[in-house]
């Protein structure tokens, strides 16, 4: 139709996404953590890069809103994608690494397909706005998709279990100074779990000096 398109990605190992979508873009938005190479030849027409990360533009001004009130220490693990693509194969690493650590505190378990009820987790039935309660937690654990860097922006201590590759973007924020780390070994984070827990960081500064993609894509926009 002739429309002008710009789109974002901060998951250049999703190559099936990659392939389907890069062709479609005018313009490429994707943070200065990851390397052009991931995305030329696919397309896209011109990519341009911010000095930041997409979660940037909802937690910036974010109030957090405490929905329910759970016992402490709180522990948010969100579960690996075990059906996209890139995980297909892959042990569910978030829900073993969950079981331990209801030996540390209360563990609400995000689950991506099912809400059946878990021994020792909390398992919601509803919507849960993960960025509000990712302020809320004490630790939070995933195998690095959003709500990882949302807890780490917040200053709330966020595990990765690096189950596919590492995220150039977690790594980009870790090396800023944000609570975000990466481990393959399971003991190990558990280890960071146990000296971790309940720890929060002052990144107010840290994160206003990030850029803001919607920034970045209203510029974009106003010279269409």
């Amino acid at each position: 139709m002739g429309i002008p398109s710009v789109c974002t990605n901060d998951t250049p190992h999703a190559e099936a996404v990659k392939r389907l979508t890069t062709p479609l873009a005018d313009y490429l938005v994707i943070s200065k953590a990851i390397p052009q190479s991931f995305f030329e030849g696919y397309g896209a027409k011109r990519i341009i890069q911010f000095d930041g990360v997409d979660e940037v533009a909802w937690i910036k001004n974010l109030q957090p809103k405490i929905e329910q009130k759970y016992e402490r220490p709180l522990i948010v693990v969100r579960q690996l994608q075990t059906k996209a693509s890139y995980a297909k194969g892959k042990p569910d690493t978030t829900m073993i690494l969950a079981k331990k650590l209801t030996s540390l505190g209360k563990v609400v378990f995000l689950s991506r397909y099912y809400r059946r009820p878990r021994k020792g987790m909390i398992i919601p039935t509803k919507l849960v706005d993960s960025a509000s309660l990712a302020a809320q937690a004490d630790l939070v654990v995933s195998a690095g998709g959003t709500i990882a860097r949302e807890a780490a922006l917040q200053g709330t201590c966020s595990i990765v279990i690096s189950t596919i590759d590492r995220f150039h973007v977690n790594d980009y924020l870790e090396r800023k100074g944000f609570p975000i780390f990466t481990f393959s070994d399971m003991s190990q984070a558990l280890k960071s779990a146990e000296k971790n827990l309940g720890r929060k960081w002052n990144v107010k500064n840290l994160l206003e000096k990030l850029e803001n993609p919607v920034d970045v894509i209203e510029k974009i926009v106003s010279t269409m």
